[in-house]
């Protein structure tokens, strides 16, 4: 697996998928943003009700973001075949069982990630990439909280130091280009354009890191059950084994 092959093999499938990612990407964070928008223009700025709005927020903004993410590695796997088979609402109603799963498995790993960073940076980052498969791991193979955290280390196993830069990169990449796009919305007051352009422009740019970490997750578990390589067409099957010499 090479930094180049996944992120080559998420924009082909992202561009060439681009309307179904981002209408995808575009239901929810129209939703969360214009309740964030909303609650936070409408409301006072007492300490009680910052609070109770930072809390309002915090859950919108987690069952947006976790329904999301797993939506769209379903929207990944549907399209690898090389066409839709699903609708956008078939999409989301197959993320529904694992919506706690995934808002709860999310957590700790923030919170894991986080504390990392905080105390010496390195084991942050070392947990960011031991555990960047965990989304994959539930609704694809359906593990639970605990199980995800390990899967995702066994599948990064020896190839961290290449999932590490796919992050990374994905990351800048996906930050500059989210800041770039809020930007052309810059005209717009504040509401139209924290509700409005923040939800396009996250609906842009955040397709392609959920699609990368789809794409690594069959790449590495294909070369993890020794499957052959991964394309956008599917797993492609390992060469066959030469033919045994004939005895004498």
């Amino acid at each position: 697996m090479s930094v180049g092959g996944v992120l080559g093999e998420s924009w082909r499938l992202y561009t060439r998928f681009f309307v179904r990612f981002f209408v995808i990407a575009a239901i929810v964070y129209l939703i969360t943003n214009l309740v964030n928008a909303v609650v936070g223009t409408l409301f006072g700025h007492g300490v009680g009700i910052s609070l109770l709005l930072a809390l309002i927020t915090t859950v919108v903004s987690l069952v947006g973001t976790f329904w999301l993410q797993g939506a769209l590695v379903f929207a990944v796997e549907d399209v690898r075949d090389g066409r839709i088979d699903s609708s956008v609402g078939q999409i989301f109603e197959r993320v529904q069982p694992y919506l706690g799963t995934l808002i709860l498995a999310g957590i700790l790993a923030g919170l894991g990630i986080a504390v990392g960073l905080v105390l010496l940076i390195v084991p942050g980052l070392i947990l960011l990439t031991w555990w960047c498969l965990i989304v994959p791991v539930i609704v694809l193979e359906g593990k639970h909280v605990g199980e995800s955290f390990g899967r995702s280390r066994e599948l990064v196993r020896g190839h961290g130091w290449t999932v590490f830069g796919i992050v990374v990169i994905t990351a800048i990449l996906t930050a500059i280009a989210s800041g770039i796009i809020q930007g052309i919305f810059s005209f717009l007051g504040s509401f139209l354009r924290y509700w409005i352009g923040g939800a396009i422009a996250s609906a842009v740019v955040g397709p392609f890191f959920a699609i990368a970490l789809t794409v690594m997750f069959f790449t590495l578990r294909g070369l993890r059950e020794g499957e052959g390589t991964v394309t956008a067409a599917g797993v492609a099957p390992a060469a066959p084994a030469p033919p045994a010499e004939p005895q004498p």
